[in-house]
C-alpha cells in the first residue's frame, strides 16, 4: 500500500505592490511638507530639555530683548496687541499663538503679553523655546 505524500505549497507574499504604495506615500509626504524659515528677528530663546518640537503656526508673537513686540513681521505695542490679536483671531489656526520671548526679557512683560493674549480670545498659547545642546 502506497500513501500519497501531499506536497505543501510554499507560501510567498508578493510585496512588490506594497513597496510601490510606500514609495508613493513617501513622495506625497515629501512634496506636501512645508519648510518654513524663521523671520529675521534676532532672539536668544531660553533652553529647555523637555521641549517638544511643533510645527510653525500662522501667528507668532516675538518679544525681543528690548521689549519690542512683533506679531509675525509687524511691530506692535502692548496697547495695540489686544486689538491686533482680535482681528487675527478668525484666521488663526486652532486659535493658537506661539510666544517667543528673548531670555533676557523681563518676566513682567511676558506675563502681561500672555494676559492680553488670553483676554483677546487666544485658546492655545505655546511658549517657544529651543532645544538645549547636550554636548556642552
Amino acid at each position: 500500500m502506497q500513501f500519497q505524500v501531499k506536497r505543501r505549497r510554499k507560501v510567498t507574499i508578493n510585496i512588490t505592490s506594497l513597496i510601490d504604495v510606500l514609495f508613493l506615500l513617501l513622495i506625497f509626504f515629501m512634496i506636501s511638507s512645508t519648510f518654513l524659515e524663521q523671520p529675521g528677528i534676532k532672539l536668544e530663546l531660553p533652553e529647555a530639555k523637555s521641549a517638544v518640537v511643533t510645527e510653525q503656526r500662522d501667528y507668532v508673537l516675538f518679544v525681543d530683548e528690548e521689549g519690542r513686540l512683533f506679531l509675525n513681521q509687524d511691530e506692535v505695542t502692548l496697547e495695540d496687541l489686544g486689538g491686533r490679536l482680535k482681528e487675527a483671531l478668525p484666521s488663526m489656526k486652532d486659535r493658537a499663538l506661539i510666544l517667543k520671548a528673548d531670555q533676557d526679557v523681563a518676566h513682567g512683560i511676558v506675563v502681561r503679553v500672555m494676559d492680553i493674549a488670553k483676554e483677546s480670545g487666544v485658546k492655545k498659547l505655546v511658549i517657544g523655546t529651543r532645544l538645549e545642546d547636550v554636548e556642552r
